[in-house]
């Protein structure tokens, strides 16, 4: 099960004309805003990586409205985690346990989060929270990511077991973002 106190949050790539490519992008955009708000709202660690936005462009409007203060790190690696700014970011975070959403599910996601468990973190791959150009990819990446001991989520799921509680005084809010 997830606990607030020791998970966090890492949006992958979800930039420029690319987040509009892959398949089913309005939901995925959608779905990433719900996680993100509802990881404001339980006051997670948000970290935000940017593949070469030079090239692909910057955080998607959506999203990066909703992520003021959270700076983006830059990366030219697919895997995050072989970028030393983000090593440093989570090393930073006093938590065990990774969120993990964005774009493109069997590249950037994929490589990022098999890192992770490398590192010795838990991770959860937020299902309806990523994408690619092709839908097989997506389900390449999940079915790939579960039998790399990635736990795969859903954002309503996660949200609910964070929360934990129907008395939390989150849960109002929480259950306004996913009805």
């Amino acid at each position: 099960m997830l606990v607030r106190e020791n998970t966090g949050l890492i949006v992958v790539d979800v930039q420029g004309k690319l987040a509009r490519l892959v398949h089913d992008s309005n939901a995925l955009i959608s779905n990433c805003e719900k996680l993100i708000k509802g990881a404001q709202i339980l006051d997670l660690p948000i970290i935000l990586l940017e593949q070469n936005p030079n090239k692909l462009g910057s955080t998607v409007n959506e999203l990066g409205a909703i992520l003021n203060g959270v700076e983006p790190l830059i990366k030219f690696t697919f895997n995050g985690c072989e970028s030393l700014n983000f090593l440093e970011a989570i090393r930073n975070q006093n938590v065990d346990t990774w969120l993990i959403c964005g774009i493109e599910a069997h590249i950037c996601v994929y490589q990022t989060a098999k890192g992770l468990v490398e590192l010795g973190y838990k991770v959860a791959l937020v299902s309806d929270c990523i994408s690619s150009r092709d839908l097989s990819n997506k389900q390449l990446c999940i079915n790939r990511l579960r039998n790399n001991g990635v736990e795969i989520t859903g954002v309503e799921m996660c949200l609910y077991e964070l929360v934990k509680d129907c008395n939390s005084s989150e849960f109002k809010t929480i259950l306004s973002l996913v009805r």
